[in-house]
């Protein structure tokens, strides 16, 4: 009779204390012991023949192993394709004679399986499976409307039909969605059950370009930010900076935010939204800002207030705070710190942030001129910081704030107090440098 004690004794040693594993070693115990049972020193007995329904199952559970180990092999660490081929194995460890040949190898194959894990290319793969997998056709609105005309107006649309007449106007939440744009041909139908609509659109049909005369020409300015306080909201520029033109002359929108709560949304320090207005409209001329409306208001996670910034920085800040504040606001103004490789920024960014300004990082180590030319065009105060700039960036900067009219103030010493000061006043029109002149830096009266 064979020992199988050292087989027994590398069992106990590979099983963890999970159900798992304690599950899979006891099956091998058990095989181990169904061999010794079939031992050659062991009486003889007679076995049965198997009948053909035994022997068809016995090939179901080979097949299904045999079909699970070949999704495992293309798609490693499926779940189900694991749990299929366990099973299986498992099933067939208890055939007698299958135990006796195949103990060890059925051990090594059930921790392999087990072994098996998701790869990236399995995962990737998979994708590409899913993705090639024909996809199901969009159920079909059946129900038939008539067409009309879309006219764009500054918010919504109207809906025209053959006559030039308008049967609908529709909503900017109905137009976004579909992307509508003057001359589109759409399928409608009134919509009675919803009294928040005029129309239902079915569907896009056709398009047909229109004549500008038959239509008032739309110009649009998205993504612009909303800056201020509640009581005071205006917008200027939008979120990469470019500030909001109209007729080559830079303009500034008041926004009453009262006007457009609602709906969940209200518009707050930070909000996104898409500006429109008419560009045959005569108040243009005189005042443009009257002009503009708030098309769309996107839904963003607004920023946080500027109390919770300051409990989440304490630590960070408590310089800074503890600094006696000049009489300084920044109005929003974008001002550019020309620092290197980031150090000190986000203190210097909190100094700006306090009087109410928009901190821009420039990388005053970047001494390719255009680089440094497309940071600085925009920004209304850039303030350098020489212990920390190269030397050719140094004239690089100075360069390009006098071009573009950009105030420059130079802060020589990396402190924050020296930076405040170069920020008080490059805003104040005071001399770029400090050096040895007296300079009154107001303080905010308590």
């Amino acid at each position: 009779m064979l020992d199988y004690r050292n087989n027994l004794k590398r069992i106990l040693q590979n099983t963890d204390g999970d159900d798992q594993s304690l599950q899979n070693s006891l099956n091998a115990i058990k095989a181990i012991i169904a061999m010794v049972d079939t031992g050659q020193d062991q009486p003889k007995v007679k076995t049965k023949t198997k009948s053909i329904p035994q022997r068809n199952a016995d090939d179901k559970q080979i097949k299904q192993l045999l079909s699970s180990l070949a999704k495992l092999i293309t798609i490693p660490g499926d779940e189900n394709a694991k749990k299929t081929a366990l099973s299986a194995l498992h099933k067939l460890t208890f055939e007698p004679g299958v135990g006796k040949k195949f103990g060890t190898e059925l051990g090594q194959l059930d921790q392999a399986i087990q072994r098996s894990t998701t790869t990236k290319e399995a995962v990737n793969a998979q994708i590409f499976q899913e993705a090639v997998k024909p996809k199901e056709p969009p159920k079909r609105d059946y129900r038939k409307g008539k067409r009309y005309t879309v006219i764009r107006l500054v918010s919504g649309a109207d809906l025209v039909n053959n006559q030039g007449q308008t049967v609908f106007t529709v909503k900017e939440s109905q137009v976004r969605p579909l992307n509508l744009k003057t001359g589109d041909i759409v399928e409608a139908i009134e919509e009675r059950s919803n009294p928040n609509y005029e129309a239902e659109i079915l569907r896009v049909v056709g398009y047909e370009k229109l004549h500008k005369r038959d239509y008032d020409q739309i110009e649009e300015f998205r993504y612009a930010v909303v800056q201020g306080n509640s009581n005071n909201l205006s917008i200027s520029r939008n979120i990469r900076g470019e500030k909001l033109k109209i007729r080559g002359k830079e303009v500034v929108v008041s926004v009453d935010s009262s006007y457009y709560q609602g709906d969940g949304i209200s518009l707050t320090d930070g909000s996104i939204v898409d500006l429109a207005w008419y560009s045959g409209d005569v108040r243009l001329k005189k005042n443009p800002a009257d002009a503009v409306q708030i098309r769309w208001i996107y839904y963003v996670d607004q920023p946080e207030t500027s109390s919770s910034k300051k409990k989440k920085s304490k630590d960070q800040n408590q310089e800074v705070q503890e600094l006696p504040e000049l009489d300084m606001d920044l109005h929003y103004q974008r001002v550019g710190i020309a620092i290197g490789d980031n150090q000190n920024e986000k203190i210097l960014e909190s100094i700006v942030s306090r009087y109410n300004g928009i901190p821009i990082p420039i990388d005053a180590f970047e001494g390719k001129k255009k680089v440094l030319e497309n940071q600085i065009k925009d920004l209304d105060i850039v303030i350098l910081v020489t212990a920390f700039a190269a030397h050719d960036s140094t004239w690089g900067i100075r360069e390009y704030a006098s071009k573009y009219h950009v105030k420059f103030a130079v802060s020589s010493s990396k402190g924050y107090q020296a930076f405040e000061r170069a920020l008080y006043r490059a805003d104040q029109g005071l001399p770029a440098y400090e050096g040895t002149q007296s300079i009154e830096y107001r303080q905010k009266s308590k």
